[in-house]
């Protein structure tokens, strides 16, 4: 069976030398050079360096979210603790001299 040289073309590029996503993005120079920069002075590409910067976003968004859903239930529902449980608690510390 015959390939074309298309095929070909095609196949390789579909198998990148990367199993990470590709994707592009339009930020205005002035962050751009300042990325550049950052990115030379770290020692790591342009690539390391914007996964991180999305990663760190993506991460302190997941916080927020989490914080949000607590405080949605503790709003709803009284948070303090068990009188009866906070004493069991306390006696089961051992005593310290401090």
């Amino acid at each position: 069976m015959h390939r074309c040289p298309t095929y070909r073309i095609d196949n390789w590029y579909n198998q990148s030398y990367t199993h990470d996503m590709k994707t592009a993005i339009s930020i205005p120079n002035p962050i751009f050079e300042e990325a550049e920069g950052l990115a030379r002075r770290l020692g790591i590409s342009r690539s390391e360096l914007y996964a991180t910067a999305v990663s760190h976003f993506v991460e302190a968004h997941r916080e927020e979210a989490i914080i949000a859903a607590l405080n949605e239930v503790y709003a709803e529902n009284d948070s303090a603790v068990d009188p009866v449980l906070n004493q069991l608690q306390w006696l089961a510390l051992p005593y310290e001299e401090w």
